[in-house]
């Protein structure tokens, strides 16, 4: 019999602070058992395996940072609004590495996959911002691409203590934000992007 009280977003939100605490590639089903103070094979009751468990909290944390960026850029626009959504992605992912660390390389199995939902609300707000940019609509997975590569590699070399040198890791990411401000302020200006010529 599972626990009394025990269910399957239970289960993912304890493995995900599980994770958090102990790193992602640490998550087992073992441990997570022990966590919530249950067996194994109980678990399979809530999820069927550790892939499910960690597609599940792909979903969860994607979900959760979306909210939290949603959240900062509320009301904002232009450099402010890219300066919230920056920080607050930055502040989850080194606040939750584990977790963040399941939805690196995450492949939906469909359309109809939580982790395809989640992600749509994951780009929901980093498009709002790039839209007071005013980026040409066929430049726009060009720009969501950079600010992902871009705000996602710093703060994951954060969260994983990537960062040696002695000058301020806060004043390095606040100068990473009016780089990606210019450089976006740029690329608007200049115009649609020229279409790529192919070798003949």
């Amino acid at each position: 019999m599972p626990r009394a009280g025990l269910d399957a977003a239970k289960v993912v939100a304890a493995g995900a602070t599980l994770a958090d605490e102990v790193g992602f590639a640490e998550l087992t089903m073992g441990r997570l058992a022990d966590r919530v103070g249950v067996r194994v094979p109980s678990l399979y009751k809530h999820i069927t395996g550790l892939d499910d468990l960690n597609r599940r909290i792909a979903a969860l944390a994607i979900a959760e940072a979306a909210d939290a960026i949603g959240a900062a850029t509320q009301g904002r626009s232009g450099p402010d609004a890219l300066a919230a959504a920056a920080r607050a992605l930055r502040d989850f992912v080194v606040a939750h590495p584990g977790r963040y660390a399941a939805t690196i390389g995450i492949t939906p199995t469909g359309p109809d996959d939580p982790i395809v939902l989640a992600e749509q609300r994951g780009l929901a707000p980093f498009e709002a911002v790039l839209r007071g940019y005013d980026i040409a609509p066929h430049d726009m997975t060009h720009a969501l691409r950079a600010l992902r590569s871009i705000f996602h590699g710093f703060a994951t070399l954060q969260a994983t203590n990537g960062f040696q040198w002695s000058t301020d890791i806060d004043e390095s990411f606040e100068w990473l934000i009016t780089l990606v401000d210019r450089g976006l302020r740029s690329t608007s200006a200049a115009g649609p992007t020229p279409a790529r010529v192919e070798p003949s």
